[in-house]
């Protein structure tokens, strides 16, 4: 992937967490991203941003983690550029 790092690694699992804040507060999400060589990384988006990471994952598209530039990477917005790579869509889990 142009401009990605070489520890960028598939996307294996995505968790998220929602975390209550004082009543009438967005809270604040956490997400476990979980790489396929069994790396774990945490982020913590805001609340729109969640939604817009969490819209991605569960597109049509593959997801990369770059965690020397902390970047999430989907590949296959439109096309289908990395299907001979045998990366495979993110499985969106609930984590509780």
């Amino acid at each position: 992937m142009p401009g990605a790092s070489a520890q960028t690694s598939p996307v294996k699992a995505l968790n998220a967490n929602w975390i209550a804040g004082p009543d009438g507060t967005d809270g604040r999400f956490e997400l476990m991203i979980v790489t396929e060589d069994d790396q774990q990384h945490t982020i913590c988006p805001s609340p729109a941003s969640t939604t817009a990471l969490l819209a991605l994952a569960q597109a049509d598209t593959i997801l990369l983690w770059d965690p020397d530039n902390r970047t999430l990477i989907a590949a296959n917005v439109v096309g289908t550029w990395l299907a001979r790579t045998g990366a495979t869509r993110v499985t969106v889990t609930a984590d509780r």
